[in-house]
């Protein structure tokens, strides 16, 4: 692969990684799929080891982080129904308010949800809180794993 294409990839890479942390572009499949258009134009046993690799562990890390966070939601009692509608209000609140509006009507639509089910402002706080939590979970587990991902592409580069 040409030093142009390998910078397009790191490119992607890059983007992907981003897109983990800002949650507004699908990171992880942009990570993988920079990978793999790297593992298609290089070919040979290296580069699909490297890929298989990063396959996996992306894949790992998506299974992880839904099963660790449900578990913190479980845990603190917050149905997902909640965090579903709070989700969606953050996607209208990306497009009404752009960027903050997505956290900004994720709380919200957390907060007034819970307080509707509870009936008390400080149980409304706690679930919020918590379910916070359980995205920054989801981004952090999402992030090492595309980093992963990431280190073996850039170990692939050295040894091809």
């Amino acid at each position: 692969m040409s030093v142009l294409g390998e910078v397009l990839v790191g490119v992607a890479v890059l983007v992907g990684l981003i897109g983990i942390v800002v949650q507004v572009l699908p990171g992880a499949v942009l990570v993988l799929g920079g990978i793999l258009v790297w593992a298609i134009m290089t070919g040979g046993v290296e580069a699909w080891v490297v890929f298989s690799v990063a396959a996996v562990v992306i894949v790992i890390a998506e299974v992880a982080q839904w099963v660790i966070a449900g578990k913190h939601m479980r845990k603190a009692k917050v149905p997902w129904q909640t965090l579903a509608v709070g989700g969606i209000a953050g996607i209208i609140g990306f497009f009404v308010v752009p960027v903050i509006g997505l956290f900004l009507f994720f709380v919200g639509a957390i907060f007034l949800l819970e307080w509707a089910r509870n009936k008390d402002v400080s149980v409304a706080w706690t679930s919020t809180k918590t379910a916070v939590q359980a995205t920054l979970i989801t981004i952090g587990v999402q992030l090492v794993g595309a980093l992963i991902a990431s280190g073996a592409w850039v170990v692939g580069l050295l040894i091809t």
